[in-house]
């Protein structure tokens, strides 16, 4: 039998998260709870034993490893998989650990720092038979969902320009704020609307531009404050945003079609409702969804294709069609002029059908905000 097709237990599949910072603390951990229908949380990995001994009695899981330990867990048949919720520069190893042991991945975005190392992730998970999935919010909100249909019934004509802003004040030790951990506001918050202009046009981007800019302020010595970026479409199609670590919350798109405008409020957000609407001349559509818990989705849909032998989207192509516009955009800053793009086959994009797995909120969710420098 396959590495990647192994059995599972009582027909779940048995995670490991590894990394216990901020995000598995209040999102991905709680999750399991309310996703055992298929999922199971069996091990911890972390490089902080206090976290260690805190979060196994907290969640009950007996099985914990220690980073120099990680190759232990992959081979100690107590898991099916793991959950990478680590620094971005160590996405790459931890991944490619697991699927050379025959262990399915489901990795936080971005995939990696470099284009070598997601083309490296992909061909690693082929040869081992494994699963792989970036964890797109976007692919599990119907909010998101159902905007991408409306894009593509034609409901606001051809989509022709998107905009978007995403901005948040970041605390200053976060690991998101520190370059040696892949942090930056690129890879942390603008591959959020990089990734919907992509959904939603449905098509990549041929040439991207963009222009970086810090403050003065100590805790963005490493990383830029605020990025402003432009993705050049096929049909002259155009999508800008801006993204910054020091300004008050803001999240939202707009898509202006030939026949209409598409709006959406706290559109990365997790732990907000959305606010969709649409405009058609005086005629206007509002809906309102409300929160659900993305990481339950995740899970479920996740498992399902591990148990059923599906692929998985967003796939290791989606999320190097993602790093691919991310290190362009950065060569961009750096010499002030535009880079040209060669495309990704990235998959395909998610439809409304996931709705079936749109979990609803169970329990009491946060923004995702960095609370300290370790991830681990």
């Amino acid at each position: 039998m396959p590495n990647g097709l192994r059995s599972t237990r009582n027909n779940k599949v048995r995670f490991a998260v590894v990394g216990l910072g901020h995000v598995s603390q209040t999102m991905i951990l709680p999750a399991f709870a309310h996703a055992g229908e298929n999922s199971q949380l069996t091990a911890l990995v972390s490089g902080n034993p206090a976290k260690l001994r805190r979060l196994s009695r907290k969640y009950g899981v007996e099985h914990t490893y220690s980073y120099e330990r990680y190759s232990d867990c992959l081979h100690s048949g107590e898991i099916d998989a793991v959950y990478v919720a680590l620094p971005n520069n160590m996405h790459s190893a931890y991944t490619v650990a697991a699927a050379r042991s025959g262990i399915h991945v489901l990795c936080e975005k971005p995939m990696a720092l470099e284009e070598s190392e997601c083309e490296s992730m992909i061909a690693v998970v082929k040869e081992g038979g494994v699963k792989l999935m970036l964890a797109y919010p976007m692919h599990f909100g119907r909010g998101n969902l159902q905007a991408v249909e409306a894009i593509k019934s034609g409901k606001i004509g051809e989509p022709r320009i998107f905009t978007s802003v995403f901005s948040r004040q970041i605390m200053p030790a976060s690991s998101r704020l520190k370059k040696d951990g892949g942090g930056g506001v690129l890879y942390e918050m603008g591959i959020n609307c990089i990734h919907a202009a992509r959904l939603l046009f449905g098509a990549e981007p041929l040439e991207v531009f963009a222009s970086g800019m810090s403050a003065t302020e100590k805790r963005f010595r490493e990383a830029p404050e605020i990025c402003a970026g432009m993705l050049k479409f096929p049909n002259d199609h155009v999508a800008s945003f801006t993204v910054s670590f020091g300004a008050a919350d803001s999240c939202a798109f707009e898509v202006i079609g030939t026949k209409g405008v598409l709006k959406m409020e706290s559109a990365y957000e997790m732990a907000k409702d959305l606010k969709s609407e649409i405009s058609i001349g005086d005629w206007k559509i509002k809906e309102i969804f409300s929160r659900h818990d993305q990481f339950v989705s995740q899970l479920l849909y996740f498992s399902n294709c591990v148990l059923h032998n599906r692929k998985p989207e967003p796939s290791g192509e989606v999320g190097l069609a993602d790093v691919r516009i991310i290190r362009a955009l950065l060569l961009s800053a750096k010499t002030n002029m535009p880079v040209s793009i060669s495309p990704v086959g990235a998959g395909q994009a998610p439809d409304v059908s996931r709705d079936f797995l749109i979990a609803p909120v169970t329990r009491r969710l946060q923004s995702v905000r960095p609370v300290s420098s370790a991830a681990d």
